[in-house]
């Protein structure tokens, strides 16, 4: 057979293929340079953070006589399995000045009742006092009998996760308002922990993040985490390496650079004035937690003013992270789909000096290294899967190896050892900063989801995201899925 020209289509795609695996390569060259510069700014804040402990003076803090107080509000679905578990976490927080504010959106399970008879609450008409229009009816309020009755209960129909906190806004009658899933649970000092930006800095601080970790496989006790444990099962141990990486990385990188874009709808607090400012939580975005943020964002660009939004590395809720490969998939197909969201109501704010760091370096990293990046990791791996299928065109199409493979490998290689030092260095800042995990046998299990993260799972978290992208253009409707909790036991 007589061999095909060295300038014919299939040299041409040849150099195709070499011109779209350098583009694979800057892609990873920016991506990983761009973490790794996160994670020395997020060290830098950890550490900074840890010597500011000394000097905190949480006890004079506790005893504050006129501290500003905390709305927590706490929006559950058919949450019958930890309700019970997290209001008692809740309702014990150390904190001088709070309420707890349940908001059931139309549960259909016991929700409700568990609520009712395990807090001892009798049913009383609360008047709001915030102005937010929401789309499901308030059906009743109640109260507790117990202690100071810093805990209320509102009944609603069913509008979704948003309407249901924008229900409890209105009802929330403290200073500031702390968001928090009805599936979680609060170390005791995480009230202190993460409002105390507000009173370091109260005219410039409008909003606060903190830290969500993985639960499961731990000991719970009368809603307290007592004894910290990595998964068994490899799932949920390679969620313990991505939160670790997301938030002891990535959040505290971006809150340290001033550009903190993102706080999790898990564990937020606000000013309530902002809130009301901004007619609280989209109830037509998926992603309503993080909109509310770029949202503030770009209320206080548009109106030049000085404030800022931070992230406090210390406060910790803990959550249960989704066991099953179906529910998993659900919720970063939903994930993704409001990072979409966000883009396509907000990606004007991008390259606008108004917006400051947010606008000119945040949300063009996120939309670049975020909103595309499973697009480009499936397209990636399509390519790489096509390049070692075509090795032996090189027998037949002089110049075909131009396409240097072992180069290509080396690049590959490179991007998953870039992807296990940031998974490893979250680790270390978790180690010398807090050290929650105790033990070599924890720790191997960490460092070897590390590892096991990057081959498969990788793989299917951005073809998943990826549909988060698809439903968005198809305009498909949303599907929030069904968690299928397990609930926090004793260990």
């Amino acid at each position: 057979m007589t061999p095909l020209l060295a300038d014919g289509p299939l040299a041409a795609l040849g150099h195709v293929m070499t011109v779209v695996g350098l583009g694979y390569a800057v892609y990873s060259v920016l991506i990983n340079t761009s973490f790794l510069l996160l994670s020395g700014l997020a060290l830098s804040d950890l550490l900074a953070y840890r010597r500011r402990l000394d000097f905190a003076g949480y006890d004079e803090w506790f005893r504050e006589p006129h501290p500003r107080g905390v709305s927590v509000l706490m929006p559950a679905y058919n949450e019958s399995a930890t309700i019970v578990q997290s209001v008692q976490a809740m309702t014990s927080l150390r904190y001088p000045d709070f309420e707890v504010v349940v908001i059931d959106d139309g549960s259909k399970d016991d929700t409700v009742a568990k609520v009712i008879e395990e807090f001892d609450m009798v049913e009383v008409p609360l008047v709001p006092g915030g102005h937010i229009d929401t789309l499901g009816e308030v059906l009743g309020t109640w109260v507790s009998r117990r202690g100071a009755r810093n805990l209320a209960l509102v009944v609603k129909r069913n509008g979704g996760k948003a309407d249901a906190l924008n229900a409890g806004i209105n009802h929330s009658r403290k200073e500031l308002v702390c968001m928090v899933d009805a599936d979680s649970l609060l170390d005791p000092r995480a009230l202190l922990d993460v409002s105390r930006p507000f009173a370091d800095d109260p005219g410039r601080v409008v909003a606060a993040g903190g830290v969500v970790r993985v639960a499961n496989g731990s000991r719970v006790e009368r809603g307290r985490v007592t004894d910290l444990r990595m998964p068994r099962g490899w799932l949920a141990r390679i969620q313990v390496a991505e939160y670790l990486r997301a938030f002891l990385i990535g959040r505290a990188g971006w809150s340290r650079a001033g550009g903190l874009l993102i706080i999790s709808g898990a564990f937020g607090i606000f000013r309530k004035d902002v809130l009301l400012e901004v007619d609280g939580m989209a109830t037509d975005c998926i992603g309503e937690d993080a909109e509310l943020v770029v949202r503030l964002h770009r209320l206080l660009g548009d109106q030049r003013r000085d404030a800022e939004v931070v992230f406090v590395p210390e406060p910790v809720a803990w959550t249960e992270v989704p066991e099953d490969r179906a529910v998993l998939r659900k919720q970063r197909r939903r994930w993704h789909r409001g990072l979409t969201e966000i883009f396509v109501r907000h990606g004007r704010m991008m390259f606008r000096p108004r917006y400051g760091f947010i606008g000119m370096v945040t949300m063009p990293w996120f939309f670049l290294f975020e909103l595309l990046a499973p697009i480009v990791e499936v397209t990636g791996l399509a390519y790489f899967l096509v390049l070692m299928a075509s090795l032996g065109l090189e027998q037949l199409v002089p110049g075909w190896d131009v396409v240097n493979v072992p180069v290509v490998v080396v690049l590959l290689a490179a991007s998953i050892l870039y992807a296990i030092l940031v998974t490893l260095v979250a680790l270390l800042a978790e180690e010398i900063s807090f050290r929650r995990y105790r033990g070599l046998p924890d720790l191997f299990r960490a460092m070897r989801a590390a590892v096991e993260e990057n081959f498969g799972y990788r793989q299917l978290n951005a073809w998943w995201r990826l549909g988060g992208i698809i439903e968005v253009v198809r305009r498909s409707r949303h599907d929030w899925g069904d968690m299928q909790r397990k609930g926090f036991g004793s260990g």
